[in-house]
């Protein structure tokens, strides 16, 4: 085998590397392009379930603090009941 076919052997490696190269950066483009998307959906679908929850935290508050002036009001009237039974 002489020089210029090592020569030629070699350049059609690199070659041939550079392809491959080239294909593998285009398909990890891609990949990334899909994750890229889907980590987009993903936050969108967070940010909603976020504001969800904050509504339903808040309605959650509200109801709490109707429960406790309910409660609150029916404690003396039991009490007052109790001290009409001891009399």
């Amino acid at each position: 085998m002489g020089a210029h076919e090592a020569e030629d052997r070699a350049a059609s490696l690199l070659e041939r590397r550079w392809f491959a190269a080239g294909r593998a950066a285009v398909e990890m483009r891609a990949e990334c392009d899909a994750l890229a998307k889907v980590l987009d959906m993903a936050q969108a679908d967070w940010r909603g379930a976020r504001a969800r929850l904050a509504q339903l935290e808040a309605l959650r508050d509200a109801l709490d603090e109707e429960l406790s002036a309910m409660n609150a009001q029916e404690l003396p009237s039991a009490s007052m009941q109790g001290q009409r039974s001891a009399a």
